[in-house]
This record gives C-alpha cells, sequence and structure tokens, in this order.
C-alpha cells in the first residue's frame, strides 16, 4: 500500500471508528439500568480503593497487637472505602478535560457522557459527608477529621493545585495516598504514634516509584493532554535515578519501624527480601533507561506491577507479625 493510500484509508477509517464509538456509547445509554451502576462505580477507581485498603486493615491489626474487632475493621474499610471513592469522584469530575485527552482514561463515564458533571458532583459529596459522618460514628471522631482531611488532601492539594502545575505533583500529593494508615491506627487507638507515621513515610516514598513507571508508560498521555508529570519533563535516566532514590528511602522506612513496634522474625525477613527484590526492579529499570522511552515502557510496567506487589507482601506481613510474636518472644 502507498502512502497515499494509507492516508487514504486512514481518513476513511477514523470517522468509522468514531461512528462505532459513538453507537457502543449510545447503546449503553439505552442499556439495563446496571449500565449506569456501573459508571458509577467506575468513576469511584475501584482499583484504586483496593490498594488504599491494602494498607489500612494491616495496620489496625498492629495497633491492636493481634486481631481487632471485626466491626471495627468492617466499619473502618466501609468508610474508607467511600472516603477514598468520593475523592476519585471529585478527581474524574475536576480532570474531566484532561481524562477526553488521554487514551488511558477516554473511557472514563464523565468523559463518554454516561454520566453528567451534576451528578458525578453530587455523587462526590455524598460519599465524601456521608464517609467522614459514618467514621464518627461507628470509629472515632480523630479517624473521621484524619478520613476528611484525605479526601481535601486528594481533591485539593493534588487535583486542584499540583497536578498541573509542577513535575512533583504525584510526590507531594501523593500524601494523600498514606493517610489510610493513620486512620487505620487511628480508629483502633483514638489516637497517633510513631509506627503509623513510619508507615506513612514509607507509603509516601513508595508513592513515586509506584507512580512514575506508569507515567513513563503512558508519556505520549501526559504529553497530549499538557499534565506535567516528570517522565514527560525530563529523560528516562532521570526518572530512574529519581526511582532509586525514593525506592531506598521506602526500603529505609520500612526497616526503622523494626526498632520503633517493635517487629519480630517474619516482618523482619519480608521487608528484607522485598525491599531487595523491588530494588532489583528499579535497578534493572535504571539501567534499560538509557534506551530512551522506547526501550524502557515494558521494564517500567514490571516496576510498577512490582510495587504493588511489594506493598501487598509488606503489609500483609504487618498483618500477620502480631500473632506470632509471642512465639519468639
Amino acid at each position: 500500500m502507498t502512502a497515499e493510500q494509507h492516508n487514504a484509508a486512514s481518513q476513511v477509517e477514523k470517522p468509522l471508528r468514531r461512528a462505532i464509538d459513538e453507537s457502543k456509547l449510545a447503546a449503553r445509554r439505552a442499556g439495563k439500568p446496571r449500565s449506569k451502576f456501573m459508571a458509577y462505580v467506575a468513576l469511584t477507581k475501584p482499583r484504586v480503593i483496593e490498594l488504599l485498603l491494602v494498607t489500612t486493615a494491616p495496620v489496625m491489626f498492629l495497633a491492636a497487637q493481634g486481631m481487632p474487632s471485626l466491626w471495627l475493621v468492617l466499619a473502618t474499610l466501609v468508610g474508607g472505602s467511600a472516603a477514598a471513592a468520593s475523592a476519585s469522584v471529585f478527581n474524574c469530575f475536576f480532570d474531566r478535560d484532561i481524562d477526553a485527552k488521554m487514551h488511558r482514561t477516554e473511557n472514563r463515564p464523565l468523559v463518554t457522557g454516561e454520566i453528567t458533571p451534576r451528578e458525578a458532583l453530587v455523587f462526590a459529596f455524598v460519599l465524601g459527608i456521608g464517609s467522614v459522618f459514618w467514621m464518627g460514628g461507628f470509629t472515632n471522631w480523630v479517624a473521621a477529621g484524619l478520613t476528611a482531611a484525605a479526601i481535601l488532601l486528594y481533591v485539593v492539594f493534588y487535583t486542584l493545585i499540583l497536578k498541573r502545575h509542577t513535575t512533583q505533583n504525584i510526590v507531594w500529593g501523593g500524601a494523600a495516598g498514606c493517610m489510610p494508615v493513620l486512620i487505620g491506627w487511628s480508629a483502633v487507638t483514638g489516637g497517633l504514634a510513631w509506627e503509623p507515621l513510619i508507615l506513612f513515610l514509607v507509603v509516601f516514598f513508595w508513592t513515586p516509584p509506584h507512580y512514575w513507571p506508569l507515567a513513563i508508560k503512558y508519556k505520549a498521555d501526559y504529553d497530549a493532554a499538557g499534565v506535567p508529570m516528570l517522565p514527560s519533563k525530563v529523560p528516562p535516566t532521570t526518572v530512574g535515578r529519581q526511582i532509586l532514590v525514593y525506592g531506598w528511602l521506602m526500603v529505609a522506612a520500612s526497616l526503622a519501624l523494626i526498632p520503633v513496634a517493635p517487629m519480630g522474625p517474619i516482618y523482619i525477613i519480608t521487608a528484607l527480601v522485598a525491599g531487595a527484590w523491588f530494588m532489583y526492579q528499579c535497578y534493572a529499570l535504571v539501567s534499560r533507561a538509557k534506551q530512551g522511552f522506547s526501550g524502557t515502557q515494558l521494564r517500567a510496567m514490571r516496576v510498577f506491577h512490582g510495587s504493588i506487589t511489594y506493598l501487598s507482601v509488606v503489609f500483609l506481613a504487618i498483618a500477620i507479625d502480631p500473632f506470632f510474636n509471642p512465639f519468639f518472644g
């Protein structure tokens, strides 16, 4: 096929694809009520909620030094899920112009029109206000205050202030994602201590090595949307070095928990092995980064998925460790 024929075919294909997409959207709008329900669910970013809950429940086990009240755990997870969902819906509302320009997010309900901006805003406020009063009524008002702070950090500090204006957006904005460890601890104890503050730092330093690899993968999306994610503004080798710095700080923070809590052999071994494995993945990314962004994407996604595995394994060890400490003490 000649270049002219290829261009002609593309000109025909684009309107056809657009017509097919519009047809699919019309079908969704005319479908069963569950389609609307699932659109609301999609606004809440369920995968993000899952990750936040991974850091909430284990901290409650650590705070209780064993099994906390199952009702308290359930109430905290429900309230935390609603708060995270609220923050996500607000984010979708304010970022709908960006989402429309990015291939990764172009099918979000506010972009496709399945949910109107007004509907999304009402949904976000109901979830947010409901989560705060739920936490206040079923856990305590310290946890409720931290829940409100988490929503404000993500919506105002990250989405409205940082995201569009600085390459360090995900670093400082990531503080919102660290709040579940404080919420989980305070739900059990009614206050805070050094342990949750150290775990706050673990998640804080974990966020750049988790998110920047994803931003490498979707660099073209962020370029198109004009969002100044670090991989869109600096060479991949610079991104890799920054990931190494934050990765080592994350590992150091995880080890700092050992004498403070104190933690037993299960956590110690897990933190050391998981930290070494994840840092190996980060160094492999830096090595591959010398080839430029095109040669880095596959390795970047390994680091992204590896970061989720790392956090899940370390916090699972946090949950299990208190039950075995008596045997080693």
